[in-house]
């Protein structure tokens, strides 16, 4: 059932994360972001315009491994930062409850105007 938050594809595909190398690519580091690795999203696609380095490439500076190396270091989260930016996540429940306490509240208003 596609529901109203869930993007249309491929924004709704999950994405494994990336397997380290010794020289990872820039698609490596796409394949970071979108996993959810870096902790700035949840794991789905995300497409672009352009890929990442293709600036870099256009410019004749092409990243080198060792950059992209760097790169995926210091962007991976902490497992606490991972858990912090999955929005449901392990809080399903959240939803729901929104959800009870907004009827609930509509109850005791329509019920207190009824019996003015």
């Amino acid at each position: 059932m596609l529901r109203s938050e869930t993007p249309p594809p491929p924004g709704n595909l999950d994405v494994a994360e990336p397997p380290e190398t010794d020289a990872p690519t820039v698609a490596q580091l796409k394949g970071d972001i979108n996993s959810g690795r870096t902790g700035d999203k949840v794991s789905h696609v995300d497409v672009g315009a352009a890929m990442l380095g293709t600036c870099d490439e256009a410019g004749g500076t092409p990243p080198t491994p060792q950059r992209v190396k760097l790169a995926r270091a210091n962007e991976a989260a902490s497992e606490q930062v991972r858990d912090a930016a999955d929005p449901h996540g392990k809080r399903t429940w959240t939803m729901s409850l929104y959800i009870g306490v907004v009827a609930a509240i509509s109850v005791v208003l329509v019920g207190g105007m009824w019996l003015i």
